[in-house]
């Protein structure tokens, strides 16, 4: 599967710069739907964030456990944090009951923050954002990023625009020079 990012960028680079297009339009729906194809998830599951000091590291980009992964780190060192976008919800009720990450052997506890729960088990704590189907959640480990960060991430995930899908494929050799 990894074989065929190079195809799919040069696709995208070939059909998915518009030049009628807005700046921070969503992708075109071809482009989103074929790179979910690749990473094996679905096109409603992919989302980006935007964390000022923190990029995305494109190896890491791809589904995990039935749902869309990305890793961010920090510009600065080896920081970072996960986006995960899966299906489902999150409430009062059921907050407490769903594991945070890996952390499952660990009591979850749960506070409404705006549109957001933010989660905290052992030493990973998280920010979850229910909407339109789907979770998406914002993970790290809490000794290394705080809950500032965190909230951004949270407040800033959206569907990525042509140029945002384009910074998830990884670069190949020669593309776009």
């Amino acid at each position: 599967m990894r074989a065929l990012f190079p195809l799919l960028l040069l696709s995208m680079l070939v059909t998915g710069c518009d030049a009628g297009k807005k700046d921070g339009a969503a992708a075109d729906s071809a482009d989103l739907d074929a790179a979910a194809r690749v990473w094996g998830v679905a096109p409603e599951l992919v989302y980006v964030t935007k964390v000022s000091g923190f990029t995305v590291f494109q190896q890491s980009v791809g589904e995990y456990k039935d749902e869309f992964a990305a890793a961010y780190r920090s510009d600065k060192g080896s920081t970072k944090f996960g986006l995960f976008v899966g299906r489902g919800t999150i409430t009062a009720e059921s907050c407490p009951k769903q594991p945070l990450g890996e952390v499952a052997d660990r009591q979850v506890t749960c506070e409404h923050d705006g549109d957001a729960w933010y989660r905290k088990a052992g030493d990973s704590h998280e920010y979850a954002v229910p909407g339109n189907g789907v979770v998406i959640r914002l993970i790290a480990d809490a000794d290394k990023v705080d809950r500032t960060i965190l909230r951004k991430a949270a407040e800033s995930a959206h569907r990525p625009d042509d140029v945002e899908l384009a910074a998830l494929l990884p670069t190949s050799n020669g593309a776009g020079t």
